[in-house]
């Protein structure tokens, strides 16, 4: 499985400072086990559209941001995101952030998106690297999952679509 991580970052596009939340996304990537390359430093904006439909064409199985997903004038990711996505996955994001609302309370103010784009998953993670380990962690228990269903994955057994047992077989 291969997976790019992105930094969506004015600042650390134009080198004014190092690149701190890609090499997480690359590390956690690697974790789950994914070939990951990047990460790719993109100023926010056009750019971001950019590199997603360049994955996407590309064939990666994920595509992950950190970056550019608050509430500024110049936070356009999920603006940009939402260009490129065929099918939200509403949850994801939801659950980012509820796990980081409860260490810090601004973890709501996320306006990351996630979804599929042909077959490939994109996650918008926030900027910060808390909150990039915090979707990480997340993450780690979704993820894989939900690309074998984004490539024809069976359901797991006796998990249900949303993860309980019982009901009808």
């Amino acid at each position: 499985m291969r997976a790019l991580a992105v930094t969506v970052s004015n600042r650390a596009a134009a080198g004014v400072y190092a690149d701190t939340g890609g090499p997480l996304l690359v590390a956690g990537l690697a974790e789950m086990g994914f070939a990951a390359d990047g990460p790719r430093v993109v100023p926010d904006g056009e750019p971001v559209e950019a590199v997603l439909r360049e994955a996407v064409a590309a064939g990666y199985d994920v595509v992950l941001t950190t970056g550019g997903t608050g509430v500024s004038p110049t936070d356009r990711t999920p603006e940009m995101t939402a260009r490129v996505l065929d099918r939200q996955l509403p949850g994801v994001p939801e659950a980012i952030r509820a796990y980081g609302y409860g260490k810090v309370p601004t973890a709501a103010l996320s306006r990351g998106l996630a979804g599929v784009a042909d077959r490939t998953v994109i996650v918008n993670l926030p900027g910060s690297s808390g909150g990039v380990r915090d979707g990480l962690a997340v993450l780690a228990r979704l993820l894989p999952h939900a690309v074998d269903q984004v490539h024809g994955g069976d359901h797991a057994r006796g998990g249900g679509e949303h993860g309980h047992s019982g009901g009808a077989p």
